[in-house]
């Protein structure tokens, strides 16, 4: 299983999912006998590429914000 598809969070791969979406109109029986794999292995792998550029992204703004808070904590405790 995939999240849903065409979010704003998954945007570059907009293309794929919609190979995918095309592909899934071809109907039950094609995609019954794996005509849709390899796109939907695609779209898993840029999906997981996806996920894994915003993890990233949100782990430096937490380290981040974490340093400030500890630099807010220190200031405190200096003054207090």
């Amino acid at each position: 299983m995939h999240p849903h598809l065409h979010t704003k969070t998954n945007r570059g791969c907009e293309e794929v999912m919609s190979a995918l979406d095309e592909c899934h109109a071809r109907g039950f029986i094609h995609k019954l006998f794996g005509g849709c794999n390899d796109i939907k292995t695609q779209v898993n792998k840029c999906l997981r590429a996806e996920r894994l550029e915003r993890t990233a992204k949100n782990r430096e703004l937490a380290k981040q914000k974490r340093e400030k808070t500890l630099a807010i904590w220190k200031e405190i405790d200096e003054n207090s």
